[in-house]
């Protein structure tokens, strides 16, 4: 089976900075927490990853007590007219 072809609709927007910054805590303490590299969360915070393991989605949920869609939600784009 081959890999879902992006939507040109919409856009997977990670919550990650925003989430950091309501529990005081920083990206190298996330990293600590959940094992993950700064660098490896740094994509996954700038929008810019193309995939994510479920257990390391599940460790940064965990660490930062939220949901799946508080960390990952589905931004709209309007379509240029």
């Amino acid at each position: 089976m081959a890999p879902a072809e992006p939507d040109e609709a919409s856009d997977l927007h990670c919550r990650l900075d925003e989430l950091l910054e309501a529990r005081g805590m920083t990206l190298t303490r996330l990293s600590e927490l959940v094992g993950v590299s700064v660098v490896n969360l740094s994509v996954l915070k700038n929008d810019r990853a193309r995939a994510i393991r479920f257990s390391t989605l599940r460790a940064i949920c965990e660490a930062l007590d939220c949901d799946v869609g508080d960390l990952l939600v589905l931004r709209r784009r309007v379509p240029a007219t």
